[in-house]
């Protein structure tokens, strides 16, 4: 768990940057199979992101970094993205289909991963599944989740309660519990909540927690979350 904490920590600080050193030609000996290399068709810039157009195999996409310099021909390499579904921009009033979040490009091959605690191994998928079944109506002063994210800027920064079923639990990761419920509210891409907590919590359990929303956090290693519950606490 440590050496997770400590990985993720390095990640985070350099999240966002163009790697411009070389990778050891002995690094790059064994293939990096989760490696993407595209070429960059367009840029466009916002104050907290850089959108690029980029082309794979003949194929065009949209990816997301830190903002950044980037120029049209360019070619970039990366490994860790996150997929966003109907993603929309408020500064460029647009939305993506689909984008993809990436944690970091660089202008050299990227050697493949050797550290056996990556994100995959700890919930780095951050969306669950939706969990057929599930009815659960708000608590006395809390809201659905369908409430939430149809009405997210109006609740960003704020403390609120939602009352879920939980169905994902990440146990001390970077100091927390990282917890996912669902109340059966949304639609087929807004369902599931993100919360950070010190509580403890079981699979299945119905819960209520308070909590500050945070919109578009990311913490790096591909950890970025659309709406995010964060230090909350279990509402007895």
């Amino acid at each position: 768990m440590r050496s997770f904490i400590i990985f993720l920590s390095v990640l985070f600080i350099f999240s966002g940057c163009v790697r411009k050193n070389k990778v050891p030609v002995a690094q790059t000996a064994v293939a990096n199979a989760a490696q993407h290399q595209v070429k960059v068709e367009e840029v466009i810039q916002t104050s907290k992101y850089t959108y690029l157009r980029v082309s794979e195999n003949g194929a065009d996409n949209w990816i997301a970094v830190n903002r950044q310099e980037a120029a049209p021909g360019e070619t970039y390499y990366y490994d860790k993205d996150m997929e966003m579904k109907n993603f929309h921009s408020k500064e460029l009033n647009r939305t993506f289909e689909t984008i993809y979040f990436v944690q970091e490009i660089s202008k050299e091959p990227i050697a493949p991963a050797t550290n056996a605690m990556s994100p995959a191994n700890h919930g780095g998928k951050v969306n669950s599944a939706k969990k057929e079944g599930i009815s659960i109506a708000p608590a006395d002063g809390s809201i659905s989740i369908a409430q939430l994210y149809a009405n997210r800027n109006d609740y960003a920064g704020k403390t609120i309660k939602v009352k879920g079923q939980v169905v994902k639990i990440n146990e001390q990761v970077m100091g927390k519990n990282w917890i996912h419920i669902q109340d059966g509210s949304g639609d087929a891409n807004d369902f599931d909540l993100a919360i950070t907590t010190l509580d403890g919590v079981k699979m299945d359990d119905v819960v209520t927690f308070e909590g500050v929303i945070t919109l578009n956090k990311d913490f790096g290693a591909g950890y970025f979350y659309e709406i995010i519950m964060e230090d909350a606490k279990l509402v007895k």
